[in-house]
């Protein structure tokens, strides 16, 4: 509900400087050379190409300008939460965490990487993106009345790199410096040319109140609800049971175009379950309004209930367009028992997708098999031209498989008795040096046995059950693989230590990746807590190529040089590829209406509005009022 950038976890030059700036050199539009002394004033910035939405636009096309205003929406979310301070590496931050926290930019979303102005009107910026200047808006306003100043955005962007999620740090490295010009002018200088995407990402950092944290300490987890400047306020929480919050009636930016038809509801509830089949009865019960499915067995059995075949409650699946990235079965690089790559390539051979999509997902998934599924991003079949040119000076350095074929996870005829699988990672395991000792795998030099945990977070019943037909394929390998579920609290801690053998992990990605994949893939972060490269993986072809995606000088170049990684990747053979899915499978209350166009990255509760008259016309039918 709450929208965020690209780098938010799938967040303006002196008058006097801009004018000596825009005399030494004509305002171009978007469309002008590549020459650095020509320089850009604009209401929006994009990756490559020029925005959608030009000067004046009303509104984005996929959301509804006549919107009303009103009602209540109720969420469910599992575990707990002990913060409202969602970007320290510490705690559990609550669900509306990032309540009333804006950027500089936003984005659109149905753009591939387009940011237009938020808290900043426009901005200044030469062709080599080398610099942005941001211009604030004097109307936009803190929640207690204060103005948003430049020196908000300095102190955050300085907040954040010193005491934040180490993501930042990866994230804007080469922002040399960040200077307030005036009350309401914000320039960044950046340390290269070559890395085009800083110019955008850094609007996307969210704008913190320096006047409301320079009296407390950031560094520490809190349950008081921070000073915010957004669409919505907490106005009431308990820990670790629900959070509400409430739509701000004199928000500042309220008819901006890019919020124009967004953030309709009065207010918003999320209150925290155990589990998710608890969440299913009360979505049931109408005790929830709106409920996202992310399980395919509840999906296709668990709500053929009156509500919904009378129409009461919608069951609904939404189709999308945006990159699934990938979600997989993650081993720790850092723990012996992987660290040889056969081993690793032999577990792949233990899990059967096709078994459990025809028995446990009833055939509605997709298997992933790129860190950039389901999109144009994904490596497929034998390098093209292009890539092999990019991979050739690294040649030396690779598996040879990276310029054979693009690695796809291993197949099976879905009967549940893998066979030939089985016997090729006995293969690849006898290859590393493994033989059987009384019906256990041991290494034949050490005699130490293969065995690992898989850690699952407490209540997620739905992996125990994908996992344990695994658990018994690799038994039959004379693998020992324990399933281990821990609480909230213990999982967290445990990722953040890195103290884990494999875990359900994830890399989302966007439809243009950049500065991020340092903070997932990059050797730096390995050794980091709380960064995302969950594996620990450490190459440094993988961070060149990270690197070459960064300073990327136009689209195509983007599109080949992430193909090229992914095929690296692939090729590490640190995951065990799950599956995706490129549909939104809903339920809701038939209380809700949402606009006739659907944008690639799919549906949001940002763009719908409560239906008085559906409202009335549901309780007059099931009997059920709204959960006020």
């Amino acid at each position: 509900m709450f929208r965020q950038g690209k780098a938010f976890f799938r967040s303006i030059g002196l008058f006097w400087l801009a004018a000596l700036l825009l005399a030494a050199a004509p305002v171009r539009a978007e469309t002008g050379t590549n020459d650095s002394s020509e320089i850009v004033h604009a209401h929006a910035i994009a990756m490559h190409g020029a925005p959608k939405y030009k000067p004046g636009f009303p509104h984005f096309d996929y959301v509804n300008p006549d919107a009303p205003k009103g009602g209540y929406v109720k969420q469910a979310v599992t575990g707990t939460f002990d913060s409202f301070n969602a970007f320290i590496p510490k705690g559990n931050p609550a669900a509306h965490s990032a309540a009333g926290l804006e950027t500089l930019m936003t984005a659109s979303a149905d753009e591939p990487f387009t940011r237009y102005g938020l808290i900043a009107e426009s901005v200044t910026y030469p062709k080599d993106r080398s610099w942005i200047t941001f211009h604030l808006r004097p109307e936009a306003r803190w929640h207690d009345g204060e103005p948003i100043t430049a020196d908000d955005v300095v102190y955050s962007f300085n907040l954040l790199m010193e005491k934040g999620q180490p993501f930042y740090r990866f994230y804007y490295r080469d922002v040399e410096s960040v200077t307030a010009e005036d009350a309401r002018t914000v320039t960044y200088r950046f340390k290269t040319n070559q890395n085009p995407e800083l110019a955008l990402i850094v609007g996307e950092l969210p704008v913190l109140p320096k006047h409301y944290w320079e009296t407390r300490d950031f560094s520490k987890t809190t349950l008081q609800p921070p000073l915010g400047s957004g669409p919505y306020k907490v106005v009431d929480f308990e820990p670790g049971r629900y959070t509400v919050v409430e739509r701000v009636k004199d928000y500042w930016g309220k008819d901006l175009p890019v919020n124009r038809g967004q953030d309709n509801f009065d207010r918003m509830r999320h209150d925290y379950y155990r589990d998710q089949t608890v969440i299913r009865e009360a979505i049931k019960a109408g005790d929830i309004d709106y409920y996202m499915e992310n399980q395919a067995k509840a999906w296709a059995q668990d709500f053929d209930v009156e509500a919904v075949r009378k129409g009461w409650l919608v069951k609904e699946a939404i189709h999308h367009n945006r990159p699934a990235g990938m979600q997989a079965f993650v081993m720790n690089l850092r723990r012996q028992a992987f660290q040889n790559v056969a081993v690793r390539k032999a577990l792949a051979y233990a899990f059967d997708f096709e078994w459990s999509n025809k028995n446990l997902f009833f055939g509605q998934y997709e298997r992933s098999t790129s860190f950039f599924s389901n999109s144009e991003l994904a490596a497929t079949g034998l390098p093209s031209p292009e890539e092999r040119q990019i991979l050739e000076p690294f040649r030396a350095q690779l598996s040879p498989e990276v310029f054979e074929s693009a690695y796809l996870p291993p197949s099976t005829d879905g009967s549940g008795w893998p066979r030939e699988n089985l016997r090729e990672a006995f293969r690849l395991l006898y290859k590393a040096g493994y033989e059987v000792r009384n019906m256990k795998l041991a290494h034949k030099d050490t005699g130490q046995p293969l065995a690992f945990e898989m850690l699952l977070r407490a209540g997620g019943s739905a992996f125990r059950r994908i996992v344990l037909p695994m658990q018994r394929n690799l038994a039959r390998l004379g693998i020992t693989m324990t399933i281990r579920e821990v609480d909230d609290a213990q999982y967290i801690n445990r990722i953040r230590a890195r103290d884990f053998d494999m875990i359900v992990g994830g890399w989302g990605q966007s439809d243009s990746p950049g500065n991020e994949q340092r903070a997932m893939w990059g050797s730096e972060a390995a050794d980091l807590p709380s960064s995302r490269n969950y594996a620990g993986l450490k190459d440094p072809v993988v961070d060149a190529l990270v690197d070459m995606i960064v300073t990327a000088p136009d689209r195509e170049a983007l599109v080949y040089r992430a193909r090229a990684l992914d095929r690296v990747l692939r090729s590490h053979h640190f995951v065990i590829p799950n599956w995706h899915l490129s549909r939104d499978r809903l339920l809701y209350w038939d209380r809700f209406s949402r606009p006739a166009v659907t944008p690639d990255s799919g549906t949001s509760l940002s763009y719908w509005w409560w239906d008085e008259a559906k409202a009335e016309a549901l309780a007059e039918a099931s009997g059920k009022a709204p959960n006020r």
